[in-house]
């Protein structure tokens, strides 16, 4: 399902930039469908036990980690 990272996002408040990139009118279809997957407490949990940091990773310099929040 590709909305659940999107969805992921959308869970975490106003707050959070949402930037999907897509080339098809397709894609951007399912991204808008995001807005209607509703992610449980344990989804979130999960996800958060998968990836403690949030969407932050490796694709960052190391020096710009510390300049990212992950309340």
């Amino acid at each position: 399902m590709p909305q659940r990272p999107l969805a992921w996002l959308l869970a975490h408040g106003e707050d959070v930039a949402r930037i999907p990139g897509t080339r098809s009118t397709k894609r951007i279809e399912e991204n808008a469908d995001a807005v209607d997957v509703q992610l449980s407490a344990a989804d979130l949990a999960r996800i958060t036990e998968i990836l403690p940091h949030g969407s932050a990773g490796s694709r960052y310099p190391a020096a710009m980690l510390s300049s990212f929040t992950t309340d």
